[in-house]
């Protein structure tokens, strides 16, 4: 007598009988709805941007288009660099590190 010869064994069942197949639902949705649909949704996110524009100031309008002139500035910047001038830039900084941040080796050789 073994303390497992109570178990199952097999594969797992679900809950409530054994259905193998699973049906897909069948989409009721007809094209013209769903583009009537698209259509108030586009009309009243310009209502809501055209109320969003109204109701900010004049420290938010700047505080955007400053926000707006620096990350212009960020990706002109990264545009000029090429490839192989940022791989040459981190081996110049990871040859300016102390040997304290090396891997040490680990076993014969």
């Amino acid at each position: 007598m073994s303390a497992y010869d109570h178990v199952k064994k097999g594969s797992l069942k679900f809950k409530g009988g054994e259905t193998v197949s699973i049906k897909k639902k069948k989409k009721s949705k007809s094209s013209k709805e769903k583009l009537e649909r698209a259509l108030r949704e586009e009309v009243s996110n310009k209502e809501k941007q055209r109320y969003q524009d109204v109701e900010k100031t004049e420290a938010e309008r700047k505080f955007e288009e400053i926000k707006r002139q620096r990350q212009m500035e960020r990706v002109s910047k990264a545009a000029t660099k090429s490839h192989k001038d940022r791989v040459s830039e981190f081996n110049n900084k990871l040859e300016m590190l102390s040997e304290h941040h090396d891997i040490p080796k680990v076993g014969p050789g």
